[in-house]
């Protein structure tokens, strides 16, 4: 591309900033070519935009409705565009640059022009305003000044309009990035509140700091897979981290539907809390419900994996009723966690545990005992925190459940726990 045509690809992209071709007639350059044909006395005034191929009428004085383009090589302004300054010609006849125009030697037999490239503030000439007559007509040195001034009142307008336009698209852009920024914000507050109990999220967002809580009657429960050292020796870790995913995925829906908390995934260990951080009867109960079918989940997964030749994954659950403190952790990082004795008998209720079975201590037995089958193990010694009366969780009673196995419970069961 030489630089000429460089040029007026550039000042054809300059006019497209102003979206102004092929628009309706308005007002301010109507009045701006009245004005310019009564003080040159002149039957026509134009102010024309020029593209690749035509000079388009933005506003016209003296011509016909229907006359709104003409063919840019057949106009003196298609000259005009070019000059950085007002071009007059008393008589185009004599013009030695203009007699051979059609517009000259043909209809409508121009015989007068005087034009003034429009130039915006980038130096590009979009167009022109002019003053054309039919006969040979002379303009004083203050007539051809105005045409000057006239010209750059028209221009004004065009800039006023490619500001509006800009602001439009500023606008548009604020609000592309408002709405994104919405957009952000929801979905890290739903981030937030997945990995943070609601209350606790909304604590945070409001306040930047979430203050440590005590709470006096909780059930904690803790889960782990024994033996997962040996899983870790005979799947691949892809097929590993996908299971343990798979299964954490379902104690996390098993958790949320019996309104338990998870607290945390650490490692092959599944710790949930019930009566936080809102209070509530249910929570021993919950987490009962909750582990047995937790357990339920396992052992149709393990019916599977045994006619596939797999190896089981064998679930240990602990549970246990009492105090703890629950608060963040972190600063870039948020974890909610809870702390105390509590907790520490969860785990050990868990360690003790058989595998395919719920471990309870005799704190959550006392809250439970009128809804589900439980079986009594004594007294068994942990370290670090002597001897637990322990009981196995084996089901609901069978005139609390709906099926067969013991994890549904009925309207029957709802009633007796007198927490609905």
């Amino acid at each position: 591309m030489d630089e000429l045509s460089s040029k007026e690809a550039d000042r054809i992209a300059a006019l497209g900033l102003y979206q102004v071709m092929n628009t309706p007639p308005e007002f301010s350059y109507d009045a701006v070519t009245e004005l310019a044909a009564e003080i040159c006395d002149c039957p026509v005034a134009l102010i024309s935009l020029m593209d690749e191929r035509r000079a388009w009428m933005k506003s016209k004085y003296g011509l016909p409705a229907d006359m709104v383009e003409c063919p840019r090589e057949i106009t003196m302004c298609n000259t005009t565009l070019c000059s950085n300054d007002l071009i007059y010609e008393p008589d185009l006849t004599a013009s030695e640059r203009f007699r051979d125009l059609p517009m000259v030697t043909g209809e409508p037999y121009a015989r007068f022009y005087c034009g003034m490239p429009l130039i915006n503030r980038e130096g590009f000439a979009l167009g022109t305003l002019c003053v054309l007559g039919f006969e040979p007509h002379q303009l004083s040195p203050s007539q051809r000044e105005a045409v000057r001034r006239l010209a750059q009142q028209a221009m004004a307008q065009l800039e006023l309009r490619r500001q509006l336009l800009e602001r439009d698209e500023l606008l548009g852009e604020l609000s592309q990035a408002k709405a994104a920024a919405e957009a952000a914000r929801e979905r890290s507050d739903q981030l937030l509140k997945s990995i943070l109990p609601e209350s606790i999220a909304e604590e945070l967002k409001a306040n930047g700091r979430v203050e440590p809580r005590f709470h006096d009657a909780t059930t904690i429960l803790f889960a782990d897979f024994k033996a997962f050292t040996r899983l870790t020796e005979t799947l691949d870790p892809s097929g590993l981290i996908r299971q343990l995913d798979q299964n954490f995925a379902r104690f996390d829906e098993i958790a949320e539907s019996h309104g338990i908390e998870t607290i945390k995934t650490v490692g092959d260990a599944f710790i949930a809390a019930g009566g936080l951080p809102e209070k509530n009867r249910s929570h021993p109960i919950d987490a009962c419900l909750a582990a047995l079918q937790m357990q339920s989940f396992i052992r149709g997964s393990n019916r599977q994996r045994e006619r596939l030749r797999l190896p089981s994954w064998e679930l240990r659950i602990g549970i246990n009723s009492g105090p703890v403190v629950a608060g963040i952790v972190g600063q870039r990082r948020f974890t909610y966690d809870v702390w105390g004795n509590a907790v520490n008998v969860a785990q050990r209720l868990e360690e003790a545990c058989e595998p395919g079975r719920v471990n309870i201590s005799a704190s959550t037995l006392h809250q439970v005992s009128r809804l589900f089958k439980t079986e009594a193990r004594g007294s068994v010694q942990v370290k670090h925190i002597g001897a637990i009366d322990m009981y196995f969780l084996d089901r609901i009673r069978p005139d609390f459940c709906t099926d067969s196995e013991g994890y549904s419970p009925n309207d029957a069961f709802w009633r007796a726990s007198g927490t609905r």
